[in-house]
């Protein structure tokens, strides 16, 4: 994170130093962009982001810090907003399509989180994705656990394994429609709203036939075996 020198800097300063590293890294990647294009885009000495940051991936974990925390926020919002009354899948499910289209009309945050889950260099990569998959964690977890405290989840069911499968799912709901490619499978990548709603209903049902309390049942009002019942 940011040094001391960092933070006696005049607010203006730092404001030009973050816009100029948001667009850099936001369009060639951390290990791809140029610090002497942010310098000289901030009309700062290269040298003088060393003294602001301990080094590259000092830099890297404070933009990713500052795109979660937005994110996060923006998130809460609309998690507080949701009617969890209706039950923790229901809602979940409109969470998703809220977190997926969220992506469409912030371009920055979008940017941003494909440049810290694409990143291809190991070190940048581990120091931006270590940031924000804390504050996945830190909303995601009490989220399930409450869940299961109400017995929404199964007695059994594997929270840890749950996380550990959004951390996967929700960057690539983020970014799926805006990367031809990225999901050959369940049309995520569709132009088509629709279609995306559709797909993340698919998803949500395996969530809920894996961790679910209520029983699944077939079109014929049959219980459905559980693939993981333990």
């Amino acid at each position: 994170m940011p040094t001391a020198t960092w933070e006696r800097l005049p607010e203006a300063r730092r404001s030009a130093i973050v816009r100029a590293a948001e667009e850099e890294f936001a369009a060639h990647g951390f290990s791809g962009g140029s610090l002497n294009v942010i310098a000289r885009s901030a009309n700062v000495a290269k040298g003088s982001l060393f003294q602001y940051f301990r080094d590259k991936a000092d830099l890297y974990a404070y933009l990713s810090e500052r795109a979660s925390l937005r994110i996060r926020e923006d998130m809460e919002v609309r998690i507080r907003d949701l009617d969890w009354a209706q039950g923790f899948f229901p809602t979940m499910r409109e969470l998703m399509v809220v977190w997926e289209e969220y992506f469409h009309t912030h371009p920055l945050e979008r940017a941003m989180t494909a440049a810290v889950n694409l990143e291809p260099d190991g070190s940048a990569r581990h120091a931006v994705r270590r940031v924000a998959n804390e504050h996945y964690l830190a909303v995601l977890r009490p989220m399930l656990l409450a869940a299961k405290e109400r017995g929404d989840l199964r007695p059994d069911a594997d929270v840890e394994a749950f996380l550990a499968m959004l951390l996967l799912l929700l960057p690539h709901l983020a970014l799926a429609a805006h990367n031809p490619g990225l999901d050959p499978v369940l049309g995520l990548d569709s132009a088509s709203p629709q279609d995306r709603v559709k797909a993340i209903d698919r998803l949500m049902a395996v969530f809920q036939s894996a961790f679910g309390a209520t029983a699944l049942t077939s079109s014929r009002g049959e219980p459905v075996e559980r693939g993981l019942q333990r």
